[in-house]
């Protein structure tokens, strides 16, 4: 019997691999989608890499999409990340960090894929906790995406039924990485980090985030064990 198969959105990071290593407790074939978008460093994509090898992936693929052509973020354009920010300080407006309209980006190109493989699965890690306030994490974005991915597709014209997972939705960090460890995933392989480097900065919102999760699981972060 074949298993039905889910697209998971593998950035690399933490929360994709948590979400991915769900789809595959679920018994979904991987189908990992990661994007080369212009991001300041690979690092993040060799992490995706090893974690869909991890995850028995049927198939990954990571595809170009070049946002640095518009720019208007720290990540793909030369805007300085925030660094040593309080929790507080993150949660007062949405920070440079943000990259314009990204997850509704990754979302349609995720949508085309699941079409063309016939899954009717798309999982995204998001979660609107412990997150640096991006309004693309939010799970009234994710119930309208799933609306128009069911309006706009062929596959949705004929009757099939798209389905906008994103487990972590409501989870801190701390349970995220709780449940994925659970799962044996190997938080070692993940990369966070928004600034690259040979070890994590430890300082951007991503670090600080990650670090608060790991802190408050009662665990250490395998990674930065692996990189000392």
């Amino acid at each position: 019997m074949t298993s039905e198969g889910a697209v998971c959105l593998l950035s690399g990071g933490l929360d994709s691999a948590t979400a991915a290593a769900i789809a595959r407790s679920r018994g979904f074939d991987i189908y990992a989608l990661s994007f080369d978008y212009g991001q300041r460093h690979a690092r993040e994509l060799q992490a995706a890499v090893r974690v869909a090898e991890a995850l028995g992936a049927k198939r990954h693929v990571t595809l170009r999409c070049d946002l640095r052509a518009w720019g208007g973020s720290a990540l793909t354009a030369d805007i300085p990340v925030p660094r040593g920010r309080s929790l507080a300080e993150m949660e007062k407006a949405i920070p440079v960090t943000y990259v314009p309209a990204r997850n509704l980006i990754f979302l349609s190109l995720a949508l085309g894929w699941a079409e063309v493989v016939k899954a009717r699965r798309i999982f995204i890690g998001v979660n609107q906790l412990d997150y640096s306030g991006y309004p693309d994490c939010r799970e009234e974005f994710l119930r309208s995406f799933e609306q128009t991915a069911n309006m706009a597709t062929k596959a949705g014209a004929e009757g099939g039924r798209f389905v906008i997972e994103a487990p972590l939705v409501h989870m801190s960090k701390s349970e995220i990485i709780r449940a994925g460890t659970a799962l044996g995933l190997d938080y070692g392989l993940t990369w966070s980090c928004y600034t690259g480097g040979e070890r994590p900065c430890g300082e951007c919102d991503s670090c600080l985030l990650r670090a608060k999760g790991f802190s408050e699981a009662g665990m250490p972060d395998p990674l930065l064990a692996r990189e000392g």
